[in-house]
C-alpha cells in the first residue's frame, strides 16, 4: 500500500493537475483501496494498447496516461519514420474520446508528427482503411470496443493498418516503463498545430472512399436486387459509431427496408438504453427485438459502440434467435467462399483465417470447399499478419478471416474487425436465402447436418481489482505446472502450452507451430478441447469449451459438464 500511497501523493505535488483533478483525489485520501485500484501499478500498454476506468490515477485512462502513452508511440514511429511522418487518429462515442483524440493529436504534433484528426466518431474499419489509403505511419483509436461505459482505450496501429505487433507494443511499454508520465510528453497549442498544418480534419470525402471499397464486396448483389428491397432488417449502433456508414452503405445496395431502432442511434458514451453495449449479449437487443417485431423483421444487425464487432438476430416464429460469433462466422465463410466461386471471384490458393479459439466448424468447411484453414493467436493483428505474409509469399490468398468473439475481416482495405463489411455480407447472405426460400438458421441447419454438430462455449471467470490482477496471475501458473490428467473423468491425452509453444502427449514433446501467448489446450479423448486464456483487454479469465457431436443431446451434455469445470476453476488458487 505504501507505494500505491506515495504515487496518490506524488500525483497530488506533481503541479500537473487540474483544479478538478485534485479535486478527485481529495476525496479518496481515506480510501486506501481506491488509492491502491488506482495507483498499484501503471496501466499498462499491451497487445491491444490501453484500457482502462476512467479516472484520475497511474492505472486509469486520463490525459496524462494518453499523453505519456502518444509520447512513447512517437518516438518509436520517429526511429522508423524520421521525416516526413504522418498518424490518423479516430475515436469512438465514449465519454471522453474526443478530449482523449485531441489531445494524442497535440503530442504528436509536438514532435512534429502531421496528423490526419477525424471530425467526429467514427467506426474502428474506417481508422484501419484510413492508415493503409493515406501511407500513414501509424494510427491511434481512442476506444473501449465493448466495454461499459466506465472504460475508455487506445489503440496503436500499425502502417499497414493493423494494431502493433508484439515488438513494437513491448518497445512502447518500455519507454513508457522509463519515463516520466508527466515531464516527458511534449505539447504544443492546438491553434498552433492547425496553423502549422500539422493537425488537418479527415471527414465525408474518407468515409465516401472507405465505402466505396465496401460496396465492391457484394458479389451477389446484382442478382439480389428483389431480394434486397423485399428484406426486412432491424439495425442498432448500440449508441455507437456505425450510426451512419452502416444505414448508408445497405441503402446504396438496396436494402430499403433497414429499421433503426431510433433511441439508439443517438450518440452517448453513458449507453443509457443497456447494460452493456456489447453485442455478445442477447439482453442488450430488447429494444431491437421489440423494433423487429412491430416491422416484421427478418434479421436484426447490431455493432458496438466502435463498429468492429457485430451480431446477428435471426426470426424463427415469433422469437428472433441470437447467433454466436461462432455460427454468424461458420456461415458467413460458407457463404463468402461459395459467393466468390459464383462470381468467378476465388483466388488461387485461397486461405481462410481463423484463432486458435474459434469454432473448428469453419477448419471442416474451408476444407470442403478446397481452401486452407489457417489458426493465428487470439487478435486481429495476428490474422493481419499472417494475411500479409502469405499474400507478399505468394502462398495464399484470404479470403476471409473471423474470431469467435464476433469479428470479421472480409475485405483487403482494413486490417481490423470491420462491422461495415460484415453488416453488407449479412444482409447479402440474408437475401440470398431468401431467393433459396431459407433463412440463415435454415442455412445453419444443413452445415450441421452436413459436417456435425459444432457446440462452442466461452466461461468468463472475472476477476476484477488488484487481487483479482494477481489471481488471474495465480491461476493461470497453477494450470501451467499442474495440469490436469482428466477433466471431469475424461483423459486429457495432449496438453498445450502456447506460450513454450510445446504439446506433451504420451510422455513426448513436440513443437505446436504457434509460440508466446498466454493460452493453455487440453484435448480429450472424447474429440473436445478446453483453452484458458486471460483477456487481453478485460479482467477476466476467459475458458473456451470446444465440442463437436453427432446431435444436439448429446453435444449439449458434454458441453454442460465442461463449463461447469470451468466455472469451479477459481476454487484452485
Amino acid at each position: 500500500m505504501s507505494d500505491a500511497r506515495a504515487q496518490y501523493l506524488r500525483w497530488l505535488s506533481s503541479g500537473a493537475l487540474s483544479d478538478a483533478e485534485i479535486a478527485e483525489l481529495r476525496a479518496i485520501e481515506r480510501d486506501d483501496d481506491e488509492i491502491e485500484s488506482r495507483f498499484f501499478k501503471p496501466l499498462e500498454f499491451g497487445t491491444a494498447g490501453l484500457r482502462g476506468i476512467m479516472g484520475v490515477g497511474l492505472n486509469r485512462m486520463n490525459v496524462h496516461t494518453v499523453r505519456h502513452a502518444t509520447q512513447c508511440f512517437a518516438e518509436t514511429i520517429l526511429r522508423d519514420c524520421p521525416v516526413g511522418a504522418r498518424v490518423a487518429v479516430c475515436h469512438d462515442p465514449r465519454h471522453n474520446s474526443r478530449l482523449f483524440a485531441v489531445e494524442a493529436a497535440l503530442v504528436l504534433a509536438a514532435n512534429e508528427i502531421s496528423v490526419l484528426l477525424f471530425d467526429d466518431m467514427r467506426p474502428t474499419p474506417l481508422l484501419s482503411f484510413a492508415v493503409r489509403h493515406y501511407a500513414c505511419a501509424a494510427g491511434i483509436n481512442i476506444t473501449a470496443s465493448h466495454n461499459t461505459s466506465e472504460y475508455n482505450g487506445y489503440k496503436a496501429y500499425s502502417p499497414n493498418g493493423a494494431q502493433l505487433p508484439q515488438d513494437k507494443t513491448s518497445s512502447v511499454a518500455e519507454l513508457m516503463d522509463r519515463t516520466d508520465i508527466f515531464a516527458s510528453p511534449r505539447l504544443i497549442d492546438y491553434n498552433t498545430a492547425t496553423a502549422r498544418g500539422l493537425i488537418s480534419p479527415l471527414g465525408a470525402e474518407t468515409d465516401e472512399l472507405f465505402m466505396a471499397e465496401v460496396i465492391k464486396l457484394a458479389r451477389d448483389n446484382p442478382r439480389l436486387s428483389g431480394a434486397a428491397k423485399s428484406i426486412r432488417i432491424v439495425y442498432t449502433p448500440f449508441h455507437g459509431a456505425g450510426r451512419e456508414l452502416i444505414p448508408q452503405t445497405l441503402l446504396r445496395l438496396g436494402y430499403t427496408s433497414v429499421y433503426p431502432v431510433e433511441a439508439q442511434m443517438i450518440p452517448d458514451g453513458a449507453f443509457p438504453t443497456v447494460a452493456s453495449p456489447n453485442p455478445e449479449y442477447p439482453e442488450s437487443f430488447a429494444l431491437a427485438v421489440e423494433k423487429a417485431r412491430e416491422v416484421s423483421a427478418d434479421i436484426i444487425i447490431g455493432t458496438d459502440p466502435d463498429s468492429d464487432r457485430i451480431a446477428v438476430l435471426c426470426k424463427r416464429g415469433s422469437e428472433y434467435v441470437h447467433l454466436d460469433g461462432n455460427k454468424t462466422g461458420a456461415l458467413l465463410l460458407d457463404y463468402v467462399i461459395a459467393s466468390r466461386r459464383r462470381a468467378d471471384a476465388l483466388p488461387s490458393f485461397p486461405a481462410a483465417l481463423k484463432t486458435i479459439v474459434t469454432t473448428r466448424l469453419a477448419d471442416a468447411i474451408a476444407t470442403r470447399h478446397g481452401v486452407r484453414s489457417i489458426d493465428t493467436f487470439t487478435g486481429f493483428k495476428f490474422m493481419a499478419e499472417k494475411k500479409d505474409e502469405l499474400e507478399f509469399s505468394g502462398t495464399g490468398n484470404v479470403v476471409f478471416a473471423f474470431e469467435e468473439s464476433y469479428g470479421y475481416m472480409p475485405g483487403d482495405f482494413t486490417r481490423d474487425k470491420d462491422a461495415v463489411s460484415a453488416a453488407v455480407l449479412i444482409a447479402e447472405m440474408a437475401a440470398w436465402n431468401r431467393q433459396l426460400g431459407m433463412t440463415p438458421l435454415d442455412a445453419l441447419a444443413l452445415l450441421e447436418r452436413e459436417y456435425g454438430i459444432y457446440i462452442e462455449r466461452t466461461e468468463n471467470l472475472v476477476m476484477p481489482g488488484v487481487e483479482g490482477f494477481f489471481n488471474m496471475r495465480r491461476l493461470m501458473a497453477r494450470m501451467r505446472s499442474a495440469p490436469p490428467e482428466n477433466i471431469c473423468g475424461v483423459a486429457v491425452i495432449a496438453a498445450s502450452d502456447y506460450l513454450a509453444g510445446i504439446e506433451r502427449a504420451g510422455g513426448r514433446e513436440k513443437p505446436i507451430g504457434l509460440r508466446g501467448a498466454d493460452v493453455l489446450r487440453y484435448d480429450l479423448s472424447d474429440g473436445a478441447a478446453i483453452f484458458i486464456r486471460p483477456s487481453g483487454t478485460e479482467p477476466k479469465i476467459k475458458v473456451y469449451v470446444h465440442v463437436r457431436a453427432e446431435n444436439e443431446a448429446s453435444g449439449l451434455a458434454a458441453a454442460n459438464k465442461y463449463s461447469l469445470w470451468a466455472r469451479a476453476l477459481p476454487g484452485m488458487i
